[in-house]
């Protein structure tokens, strides 16, 4: 279903950077919430290296429907060359925050 409940986990070089999509995706009514996950330490292949930073994780929560926009909101803002953008889809949500979420996205 097109209401169907998605969280979208992306992470950020930093704070400014993080709360800059997560207030954006929230005014363009792209996201019903965004948690921000401050001081974690991301290891990642990276040109054919291994690194490491420290980032921000956004944990976004959306419909199926508002996807797609998201998704080219994050690309345009995000200051990586190859941000992370993935999506999950919730199985199990409460009827309740399901119905809170989607009136949010109204």
């Amino acid at each position: 279903m097109k209401d169907d409940l998605m969280v979208v986990l992306v992470t950020a070089p930093d704070r400014k950077v993080a709360r800059l999509l997560a207030r954006t995706a929230l005014e363009k009514r792209l996201i019903a919430c965004a948690n921000l996950i401050f001081r974690i330490e991301s290891h990642y292949w990276w040109k054919h290296k291994i690194e490491s930073s420290k980032e921000v994780l956004l944990i976004l929560k959306t419909t199926r429907r508002k996807l797609a926009d998201l998704e080219k909101l994050i690309l345009r803002l995000h200051p990586y060359d190859t941000a992370e953008f993935v999506a999950l889809p919730a199985t199990k949500v409460t009827k309740k925050y399901l119905k809170w979420a989607q009136e949010s996205l109204e």
